[in-house]
């Protein structure tokens, strides 16, 4: 109780004085709906506006306490996301949720970072350390809070039955997990073609870019690798994929390639804008989670005042504003790990084949807390490179993983911290020179009427290899040092009056011989439709930006079905097939007929029968690289040989054959009501839906509803074959009308907070799914017009 009258006066007594003024809390603590918190670590009293969208508004005396307010709020409204978020990351999912995920725990703890933390730390900008120890004082402020109020712990916890750990400060930069860096992936897959049928036919499943022919390193076996390709998959998807629960176990695919993860990005400048504004534009993309991937928020103290999201455990924010510049970023692939293979002591599997001998590997026994057994004995090696994944003791064989990520100053989207306050794009781009991974095409606009890309990255120098494949790891394929920010093209005030990014391979000429990468971009249609519609007008609205994002065109559908105006059928379905399809305006909108055959038809039959057609007897690969299977269409002759357009034409009449009798199976033989978003849907999962009883699932679970767009159109939609359930896209969507701040527009689905109990939970669904935004309001005034509730910091006295 003493400590609880002594915070009050304290508060009182601070806001009587005038520590916390009208400019930082904007107004007394005594209105309504307000309340207050005490915290270890606070200087001084921080105060948080809620807004009626569930955006907090964190205002501080000085920069040290409002990132302890991010780490709060973060805490408030997504506890069970970062508690789960850490256990994967540090593997200590066992010591919650039982021995069946030790397997993941081992693979998560080998790739953490392990290195020097003073040289990690000393990789960031200075103030770093004494960020991230504010930040998570603020996540185990609330932790310690909920541990005086249980009845308030979120229901995820009381499903699993654990609590949640308290944080250190370095568990923000050792978990490298969710770097987004998946080569290593590529790799393997790559080696297990080229064993069944050669390098070349590679190409057919990805397209290279820039074009460049594989070559086996020498002293590689791809077909050593085949054998053995699930269980290294499996061990890989341990230590990078996320976590799912299936009745309580953990469960990671390894017949699938990592989530797709990728956005779109664009900047306007003034003398393009209507306004006479820059417009900034970001929506990156990632799993359909609940919650959101990323957590939008306000963070203003003297010398900060910046909103925008980030992820949400990890202190500060990677886009947004800070009332002089906006910043906004998407995933820039560049290559940044590789798979070893180790030649193995046939009479010591301890030791590994390097240069004229033999080398030990080291080796770290760690204890595993799991619930319900005593400790266990973990053990993980580790060669000069990295951590061993997996060894094949038949073959004497093992795999390791080199990653950048391993490396000081590569902790994922922290780096941000060192531009959130850049004025100029000069000191935005010099920020970006210790971005590490992921890789990220960032793009910029300020007041000033700047614009500009400027792709971050830490990338390894190959000098004896393209990254493409494997590589012995006896020395042969060393790394030579890493090109970086001052290495990478960057775009400023371009002539056309705007940049844009959508994962494409987006290197000039000048930069692409260096091998920074060449088989993770995506495909380049979203970035050819942004380019499209940016270039239609002359002077383009801030409305404009917000149709694009939610555009639904198809590129590669108005190509394919091109192919078809020149086929014709005396079958009725036939006709009725082309008819629909070459009448089509290739708008993949949730209420389209055409797209309900076209998407069907292109994943499921199209795709797969050209692989068939091109690839006999390699049943590995369901789905062609797009760019490759376009081309194979345009241009038959260079695919299916002699008699190359008559194949052509008989697999699309087969396949269109059989894609209609799926859709009629599915909704109907009448044509008139088929609906693509009668088949693709949102559905938006709590992690513990698999564990609760079905009345439980449908109040956690948020959707299922009708959901348009795909892989390809910008407004992007990758769905899972099976069931068209939308797995990935832009749940997080922000627009920036720059120096018109309070008129910038935002949306995050299904809504703010992960806690069901929270009014917030999935308040912004359906929002969402219209295609609509709520006003990213960053004034004082406009804050205060919108308030909801207040919440008020105080620091905690022993």
């Amino acid at each position: 109780m003493r400590g609880k009258r002594k915070g009050a006066l304290l508060l009182a007594g601070v806001l009587a004085a005038g520590v916390i003024g009208p400019s930082a809390l904007a107004e007394p603590a005594t209105t309504r709906n307000t309340t207050t918190f005490q915290i270890a670590g606070l200087t001084a009293p921080v105060r948080t506006v809620l807004d009626k969208w569930g955006v907090p508004h964190i205002y501080a005396t000085n920069t040290a306490d409002v990132y302890l307010g991010q780490g709060f709020n973060a805490a408030r409204d997504r506890l069970f996301q970062l508690d789960l978020w850490r256990r994967r990351g540090l593997g200590t999912l066992s010591e919650a949720l039982g021995g069946v995920y030790a397997d993941l725990d081992k693979g998560a703890r080998a790739v953490l970072y392990r290195g020097d933390l003073a040289k990690e730390w000393a990789a960031y900008p200075p103030q770093a350390k004494e960020v991230a120890t504010k930040f998570v004082a603020g996540v185990n402020g609330y932790i310690e809070w909920l541990e005086r109020h249980p009845e308030s712990l979120p229901e995820e916890f009381k499903v699993l039955g654990h609590r949640p750990a308290r944080w250190q400060p370095e568990d923000v930069v050792r978990i490298r997990h969710h770097a987004l860096v998946t080569n290593a992936y590529y790799e393997a897959l790559r080696a297990l073609t080229t064993c069944a049928a050669g390098p070349e036919a590679d190409a057919i499943r990805q397209n290279l870019e820039p074009k460049h022919a594989v070559t086996v390193p020498q002293g590689l076996d791809t077909c050593a690798l085949a054998q053995v390709v699930e269980p290294l998959l499996t061990a890989y998807g341990n230590a990078v994929l996320p976590v799912t629960f299936d009745a309580g176990t953990g469960k990671i695919s390894t017949t699938q390639k990592p989530p797709a993860q990728g956005s779109n990005n664009w900047a306007i400048s003034a003398a393009k804008s209507a306004t006479g504004r820059p417009v900034l534009a970001d929506d990156p993309h990632r799993l359909m989670s609940l919650p959101a991937s990323r957590y939008l928020a306000h963070l203003s103290a003297p010398g900060l005042d910046i909103i925008g999201a980030g992820e949400p455990m990890i202190p500060g924010l990677s886009l947004g504003h800070n009332g002089t510049s906006a910043f906004g970023l998407t995933m820039f692939p560049a290559d940044q790990e590789d798979l070893y293979v180790y030649e193995l002591d046939p009479a010591d599997h301890s030791r590994y084949k390097y240069g004229n001998g033999y080398e030990a590997f080291r080796t770290v026994t760690e204890k595993l807390a799991v619930k319900g057994e005593q400790p266990r004995d973990l053990t993980t090696s580790f060669s000069r490179h990295g951590p061993i994944l997996f060894v094949d003791a038949q073959r004497h064989l093992a795999y390791g993983l080199r990653s950048v990520w391993l490396e000081p100053g590569t902790s994922p989207y922290f780096a941000a911290l060192g531009y959130q306050n850049a004025k100029t794009a000069q000191q935005f781009g010099e920020a970006l020179k210790k971005w590490g991974a992921p890789g990220a095409n960032h793009v910029y606009a300020n007041t000033a009427g700047q614009i500009g890309w400027l792709p971050g990255a830490l990338v390894p120098k190959r000098p004896k290899h393209d990254g493409l494949l494997p590589v012995p790891g006896d020395g042969r394929y060393e790394w030579n040092g890493f090109y970086s920010g001052d290495d990478l093209p960057r775009t400023i005030n371009p002539a056309s009056g705007w940049v844009a990014t959508a994962n494409e391979m987006n290197l000039p000429a000048s930069h692409q011989n260096l091998g920074l990468g060449y088989d993770a971009w995506s495909d380049p249609y979203r970035a050819q439709r942004i380019a499209e519609v940016l270039n239609s007008k002359a002077k383009l609205s801030f409305e404009d930006s917000l149709k694009l994002q939610n555009d639904f065109l198809s590129i590669p559908a108005r190509k394919i079905t091109g192919v078809l105006k020149s086929l014709s059928s005396e079958d009725p379905k036939v006709k009725a097939s082309l008819a629909l399809l070459t009448g089509w305006n290739h708008v993949a909108g949730p209420e389209s007929a055409a797209a309900a055959l076209y998407e069907p038809w292109f994943t499921k039959h199209l795709g797969p029968k050209f692989i068939q057609a091109v690839l006999p007897g390699v049943d590995f690969i369901q789905r062609p690289d797009t760019q490759v299977l376009i081309d194979a269409l345009e241009h038959p002759e260079n695919y299916f040989g002699a008699d190359g357009k008559a194949k052509r034409d008989k697999l699309l009449i087969d396949t269109l054959v059989s894609a209609r009798a799926e859709v009629e199976r599915l909704l109907g033989a009448d044509q008139a009501t088929w609906q693509w978003g009668k088949l693709q849907h949102t559905k938006f999962e709590n992690p513990v839906s698999p564990l609760v009883d079905e009345a439980t699932r449908k109040r956690l679970n948020v959707g299922p509803f009708p959901r348009g767009g795909a892989s390809d159109t910008v407004n992007n939609s990758e769905y899972e074959s099976a069931d068209f359930r939308h797995i990935g896209g832009a749940s997080l969507r922000v627009v920036i009308d720059v120096g018109n701040w309070d008129g910038s527009k935002a949306i995050n689905a299904p809504g703010q907070s992960g806690n069901p109990a929270d009014p917030h939970y999935k308040d912004l669904a359906e929002t969402w799914r219209k295609g609509e935004y709520f006003p990213l309001v960053y004034s004082k005034a406009a804050v205060e017009r919108n308030a909801e509730r207040y919440l008020i910091l105080v620091p905690k006295f022993s």
